[in-house]
């Protein structure tokens, strides 16, 4: 079911158009809206209250019971919804092979809760899938709040996205943030960067303090201004032959200690 009886069948179309467009960085920033692809990832989105702007669907789906209530629900948000053909939807689309759902939304904002006690800063991270698992960990472990700087690959991008499989919409996600912004963020906590050696062993740290966890890119670390503002260093011990751990691997693996560490706090830990 679509807003009107036309399926569009062209790429020329203005709403296709304004939806490829939307796979630039820059256009995304100007909209202040993002896209997001696949039936389970749009249900995510509508189960958190998110509106969406536009859902396009491919006619295959159009019978679907499961499409059916997702576009049932997207309309009662208030969303637009588009019938399109699989060719249309394939040049929307960021994969190889769509799913037949893709769903257009606003990016959110970015208020900081308060008091912030638990906070991840992804710096100079450049690959989108390790970003999107490092969400997903995050959001499993309910830190707080996640602030990517500039330089990180882009945290709306489809491919962060789709990694982050609903991660967007259960953090409080802020991207592109100058160091400006961040330090005020860190003053009181305890910042730990991430380094592949000669840090303290992660176990040994009390993660149960307020605490911000740096994870830097996978080539070069983080930058200069993240290790001026660290008061300590964390490190996974391993073997000498193994260099270093994926950034998600490693960004999983300390924040899935500090979690247990977090969950043994009694009310006198606090």
């Amino acid at each position: 079911m679509s807003d009107d009886s036309t399926t569009i069948s062209s790429t020329a179309n203005d709403h296709v158009k304004y939806v490829r467009s939307l796979h630039r960085r820059r256009s995304r920033y100007r909209e202040r809206r993002f896209i997001v692809e696949g039936t389970r990832a749009v249900e995510e989105a509508l189960k958190a209250g998110v509106q969406p702007a536009f859902l396009f669907h491919t006619v295959s789906l159009a019978q679907q019971p499961r499409v059916g209530r997702l576009v049932s629900e997207a309309q009662r948000l208030g969303a637009s919804i588009k019938l399109v053909t699989a060719p249309v939807m394939a040049a929307m689309s960021d994969t190889v092979t769509p799913s037949g759902v893709l769903a257009v939304f606003p990016m959110p904002e970015c208020p900081l809760p308060q008091p912030l006690t638990w906070i991840l800063v992804v710096d100079r991270l450049r690959d989108p899938g390790n970003l999107g698992t490092i969400l997903r960990s995050a959001s499993a472990v309910g830190v707080e709040c996640v602030m990517c700087t500039r330089g990180t690959v882009d945290a709306f991008s489809p491919k962060v996205v789709r990694a982050g499989m609903g991660a967007h919409w259960a953090l409080h996600l802020c991207v592109d943030q100058p160091w400006s912004q961040i330090e005020p963020a860190l003053e009181d906590l305890q910042v730990l960067l991430a380094v592949p050696r000669d840090g303290r062993r992660y176990w040994d740290v009390d993660w149960r303090k307020p605490t911000a966890l740096i994870i830097g890119g996978e080539a070069e670390g983080a930058g200069t201004k993240a290790a001026r503002l660290a008061t300590d260093r964390v490190t996974i011990p391993m073997r000498e032959v193994t260099e270093s751990l994926n950034a998600a691997v490693a960004a999983s693996i300390l924040l899935f200690e500090a979690a247990r560490q977090r969950s043994a706090m009694g009310p006198t830990d606090c």
